[in-house]
């Protein structure tokens, strides 16, 4: 039963409440080295959200999940666009941090972001979330700048037998999910599932309307299979479907010259499938291959457009000698894409292939056993838009008592041009221009365009105390160069098609530098082994400045698209008769830029398990607010709304595989 009833059968082993700081502190981790290694001896700033966690937060998808993350900026502008960054530049296209599920890297080509609204899993699957804040990109590459997120799922062995849930609420008016995991002969084991989500529309800002109501349908499948005691595979793959609505304001016409706000629904679909070979090689060294194909399809008004990426990875990791533990790795990407054209947003050419190639090399070195490690790495990369690039990175670890550690890294990191920053034309807004003239403020792509850089330096400590209370502190000072601008050009008249306009032209550049620095600290208690509180507090100062031949002011607006200060709480209780009281506060300082005011919002979850298989949850959030704003509307005209007081019940049944074998 313990495989199939993790959060019952397992509960004295596995509960937070019942661990010791000890423990969680012995996290294993990969996303630092791309090896196992305890979290208290990570040179990192990283966070990880385990399945308890995920069980008792009562969050329905991966971005609320995120919010519990020091340093990270997790936004909800509508009902199914949220904005989400690390340590600064935020907004609906943030294009610095690099998110991959399960090794595949989830980020557009088209932008360099993350589409946040079909990122897609069954939370009871996810085994753990780890979440670097700062450069990853020595490991994980470009894009890889202020972090990486990293969404690990469970293997098919772990996921044995069945497993429904069903839910609906206020908001999220109904959800469910089944899964059924079993074995093919005596090697190999596999699961499979289904999803959906109806979620009706948030609260519209004053004078405006909401109508961003959507819906999610996803299933796919994981075959592990233990060939020999030195071989294994797996394959997963998914496919989904979900019809968005939202509300969009932009130019619409030349002729009349207006802009328009009106509602439609968009249709997001995609499907990838992940193959994987690992061979365990003598010595304890191991050699893994990954392929990847991932399709994404969106029909919107703003934009159309289809993607393929295929994908190619090889990485080796063996010790040389006693004290160097060294990984390298080899990489291939191409990505072709189709743009569908709208009015007011065109691209040249509308299609285009893209090729990536990659390596790199990280060698941890212990100078003193158990006491001091030194790790160096470097990861190179060949691009279609600005060639070859660097990406270096030392870190220093020292462990002066096995309960404390300190730690230090300097690294450098580029963000690469995108399809939009090089290809698109795109009108943001109308404006009178006289003479029975209308201009139009049209954005275009720049085919010099480079790559942003950073120079990070970072350190942190991790104390221990008493295995009651745990401390971790993280700092960084981080040095921005080629940031992008959106520099004014001359107006030039149009006259074809008829009528004839004003062009008030805007040019993708890179004038801008800059810095930022912050504080980010978390705390763990142990009040009793039945109670468990954490709490983090995160500080961040961004100064940016144009460079000698800039004339942007973008720039500076996006110091302001970034709280300042940052503060949360939880709460994990045990109660008598197998009751758990699990609650959290959350505190975000405004958004000047966007006039978005400062928020608390507190999230309260009690959940009862009556029997070892099933398990009974009621959640609210937004509790003491009706509702509140988390972000301004989006570059493409996407409508914000407010975040309404909600609440849903939830039921969970997990049963037995037939036949199973013991």
């Amino acid at each position: 039963v313990s495989n199939i009833v993790p959060a019952a059968a397992q509960q004295k082993s596995q509960d937070l409440a019942d661990r010791s700081l000890e423990d969680l502190m012995n996290i294993q981790v990969t996303s630092v080295s791309k090896k196992e290694q305890s979290l208290s001896q990570t040179a990192a700033a990283i966070f990880v959200i385990r399945q308890e966690d995920i069980r008792r937060s009562g969050s329905t998808n991966i971005p609320d999940l995120l919010r519990r993350v020091p340093g990270l900026e997790v936004a909800q502008i509508n009902g199914h666009t949220w904005a989400i960054s690390a340590r600064g530049f935020n907004s609906s296209f943030s294009n610095k941090m690099l998110v991959l599920i399960d090794g595949r890297s989830v980020y557009s080509p088209l932008f360099s972001g993350v589409f946040w609204d079909v990122q897609d899993v069954m939370l009871e699957d996810i085994d753990r979330i780890e979440v670097i804040r700062g450069p990853g990109a020595t490991l994980w590459g470009a894009n890889a700048v202020n972090g990486v997120i990293n969404i690990m799922m469970k293997k098919a062995k772990a996921t044995q037998g069945g497993l429904v849930t069903v839910g609906a609420g206020s908001l999220e008016q109904g959800f469910g999910s089944t899964r059924w995991g079993g074995e093919i002969g005596s090697q190999a084991e596999y699961r499979v599932f289904a999803k959906y989500l109806n979620q009706s529309e948030m609260d519209p800002l004053p004078g405006r309307t909401a109508r961003d109501q959507w819906q999610m349908r996803h299933t796919g499948f994981l075959v592990d299979w233990k060939h020999s005691s030195r071989d294994s595979f797996s394959v997963e793959g998914d496919i989904y479907g979900a019809p968005a609505s939202q509300t969009y304001s932009k130019v619409v016409s030349f002729s009349p010259p207006y802009s328009q706000t009106f509602s439609a629904t968009s249709e997001l679909a995609g499907g990838d499938i992940v193959a994987r070979w690992t061979r365990s090689l003598a010595g304890g060294s191991d050699l893994n291959l990954q392929f990847y194909f991932d399709r994404t399809t969106r029909d919107e008004p703003t934009f159309g457009a289809s993607v393929n990426v295929y994908d190619l990875d090889l990485q080796h990791h063996f010790q040389a000698g006693s004290r160097q533990d060294i990984v390298w790795g080899a990489g291939y990407r191409f990505t072709s894409d189709r743009i569908g054209e709208r009015f007011g947003l065109s691209v040249n050419p509308l299609g285009r292939g893209e090729q990536l190639f990659s390596a790199f090399v990280q060698d941890e070195i212990t100078l003193v056993p158990k006491q001091l490690v030194l790790t160096l790495g470097t990861k190179f990369e060949r691009n279609d838009y600005t060639g070859f690039e660097i990406q270096p990175a030392v870190r220093f670890l020292w462990t002066p008592h096995p309960r404390h550690s300190i730690w230090f890294a300097v690294s450098r990191a580029v963000r690469t041009p995108n399809r939009a920053e090089e290809d698109v034309q795109f009108i943001a807004t109308a404006v009178p221009a006289g003479n029975g003239i209308e201009g139009f403020v049209t954005i275009f792509g720049n085919p010099a365009q480079r790559s942003e850089t950073v120079l990070a330096y970072e350190s942190g400590c991790r104390i221990e105390l008493e295995r009651k209370i745990s401390l971790d502190i993280a700092t960084f000072f981080n040095v921005y160069k080629h940031l992008d601008t959106q520099e004014p050009g001359l107006p030039f008249l149009q006259p074809s098609p008829a009528p004839p306009r004003l062009i008030i032209p805007f040019l993708y550049a890179n004038n801008l530098h800059g810095e930022s620095h912050g504080v980010e600290a978390t705390a763990n208690w142990s009040v009793t082994p039945a109670w468990r509180l954490s709490g983090s507090y995160s500080w961040l100062v961004e100064v940016l400045q144009n460079d000698p031949t800039g004339h942007n002011s973008t720039g500076f607006l996006a110091t302001g698209d970034d709280p300042r200060n940052g503060f949360q709480f939880h709460s994990f209780l045990n109660l008598p008769r197998n009751f758990e009281f699990d609650a959290s506060m959350q505190f975000v300082s405004r958004l000047p830029s966007q006039s978005v005011p400062s928020y608390t919002r507190f999230d309260a979850r009690l959940g009862w398990r009556p029997t070892e298989t099933l398990e009974l949850s009621a959640v609210v959030q937004n509790a003491f607010t009706s509702q509140h704003q988390e972000f301004g509307s989006t570059y493409l005209g996407e409508q914000a709304t407010l975040i309404p007081r909600s609440a849903y019940g939830k039921v969970t049944w997990w049963f037995r595989p037939r036949n199973r074998t013991p």
